[in-house]
């Protein structure tokens, strides 16, 4: 493993991690009225805190970025995962909350799930698959699956609406991880930012960060922190992951040995990152003051 890819990816989920937790502050106080509209990113505008936390996560998206320009999808992926443990020691600090033995055990179990999916399938390089076909059957999948959770959490509201936009939301930012890594190949290899806008991916990058954007914020608004970031969490590497493996050339090993290993692995990020969501620790609202955000007049 990349020394510059480690240090990337966990500067990245750091940021990430801290950036969720403020968006989350401010998002719980914006106006239910712009549930799933793009109306709700120009209230959040005005509030710092939020702005804060984009400015971050922004950051941490721009870190991912380079350490995915650098190294295998199926290798950054489960590294961002980590957020997780980022975001659980800004809330712990907010709230006072001792880890305890339900915070400690998720926090090795999510350790051990990615150093064992790393050290088992040896993520490395090969030839992305040339087949148009493949690539829009594999996006298209994600996409689609976003596209019915977002239908479902929009009929059901508060009730599992949170859950549902955060699984959403993971896969659409699986996908755009795969497709910034596509587009920091072309201009490393592919003749230029000329080259870079002159194709489909970089838009679709942005599309896809904005889309997930109101659906995480909307996700953030209706339920607390521990409702939706580790869907969120749990969702984007796998769905980053499956793209990798799909369509990009990245290689795992596939004897039986390192497949059971890579699956445990896999399984452990999820029970992980499920443990850590449901910590005390995680707020059940903001866990400071924050007035809530006025709706602009319309």
């Amino acid at each position: 493993m990349s020394v510059l890819v480690l240090v990337l990816a966990v500067s990245a989920a750091c940021c990430l991690g801290f950036g969720f937790v403020l968006q989350q502050n401010a998002a719980s106080h914006a106006p239910l009225n712009d549930f799933l509209s793009p109306r709700l990113l120009l209230d959040l505008i005005r509030v710092p805190r939020w702005l804060g936390g984009i400015g971050l996560m922004v950051c941490g998206m721009a870190l991912g970025a380079i350490a995915l320009s650098n190294g295998e999808i199926s290798l950054v992926e489960p590294l961002l995962a980590t957020n997780l443990l980022f975001a659980m020691a800004l809330t712990r600090r907010q709230t006072k909350q001792s880890l305890g033995r339900q915070g400690w055990s998720g926090l090795l179990i999510l350790a051990g799930g990615v150093t064992a999916f790393i050290v088992a399938g040896e993520p490395r390089g090969g030839d992305a698959v040339a087949d148009p076909l493949r690539h829009w059957l594999i996006i298209g999948l994600m996409v689609g699956g976003a596209l019915l959770l977002t239908a479902y959490a929009k009929r059901s509201r508060l009730s599992a609406a949170p859950v549902l936009l955060a699984l959403a939301a993971g896969l659409l930012y699986g996908v755009q991880d795969a497709l910034t890594r596509v587009s920091g190949q072309l201009v490393t290899e592919g003749g230029g930012w000329l080259t870079l806008f002159s194709t489909w991916q970089p838009y679709a990058v942005a599309g896809l960060g904005v889309v997930g954007l109101i659906l995480v914020q909307s996700a953030f608004e209706t339920a607390p922190l521990r409702m939706s970031l580790p869907a969120l969490t749990a969702a984007q590497p796998l769905a980053g992951i499956a793209c990798g493996v799909g369509f990009l050339g990245d290689r795992l090993r596939t004897d039986s040995g390192a497949l059971a290993w890579e699956a445990a692995g896999l399984a452990a990020i999820v029970v992980g990152i499920v443990l850590l969501g449901l910590h005390p620790a995680m707020p059940s609202g903001a866990a400071a003051p924050v007035e809530r955000v006025p709706a602009l007049k319309r």
